[in-house]
């Protein structure tokens, strides 16, 4: 090997990578093709700053922290810097939030612009390795692992308006609630059939709250 190889492979060598077990969450907007097709590009791009906005307020408000934005989704992470702590309930706290706080930009963009649009939101608490990946001068923190991939799928299957969670979320929601002598949730979980991931060996138990609006997004 090269010395110019040797000292590259040095440079991405994860000395700073750890694992953790966090809540991740994936959030994206539902109706986003229809309205990038509906209005002008640089119309669209303020309307995708507020969604994002949304996000990331909720996200923060709650302990989170947002590792990924593009396009029309964001993944984030809960627990990450707090250890024992997984992070389910402000997971899924913030999931509510965003829902909440998009219900009335989204009714305001109907109103004003004749588009439909939605969140769904997904939830999985596991294992994931926190670590600096990209290629040079556009290397970001990051979070890796099966737990990422669940909550991605989840969050795409959820409708809009919907949070979607796995039964890892549900079981420290049940810790939480126990640890704090209270009954688990003050909110109606709803079971769901068990749910298939493409390319994933064994289906996964997965709850939801039930929205209170769903639109066919």
């Amino acid at each position: 090997m090269s010395r110019t190889a040797a000292m590259l492979v040095s440079r991405v060598r994860p000395a700073a990578l750890h694992t953790a077990r966090v809540t991740v969450l994936f959030a994206d907007l539902r109706g986003y093709t229809g309205m990038a097709e509906q209005l002008p590009a640089v119309r669209v791009v303020p309307l995708l700053e507020e969604f994002f906005r949304t996000l990331a307020t909720a996200t923060e408000a709650h302990g989170g922290k947002v590792f990924y934005m593009a396009g029309d989704g964001m993944m984030a992470g809960f627990g990450v810097d707090v250890s024992r702590v997984s992070g389910a309930r402000e997971a899924l706290a913030a999931g509510h939030a965003m829902l909440k706080d998009f219900a009335p930009i989204a009714a305001r963009w109907r109103s004003e612009l004749s588009i439909d649009a939605g969140i769904g939101v997904g939830l999985h608490e596991g294992e994931v390795a926190v670590g600096v990946l990209g290629p040079p001068r556009h290397r970001t923190t990051t979070l890796v692992g099966d737990t990422v991939n669940v909550a991605a799928r989840l969050c795409s299957r959820a409708r809009a308006g919907e949070v979607l969670f796995s039964c890892t979320v549900a079981a420290a929601l049940e810790r939480d609630a126990a640890a704090a002598g209270a009954a688990a949730g003050a909110k109606p979980f709803l079971q769901l059939p068990q749910f298939e991931l493409r390319g994933r060996r064994v289906p996964i138990d997965i709850w939801c709250v039930p929205a209170a609006e769903r639109l066919a997004l």
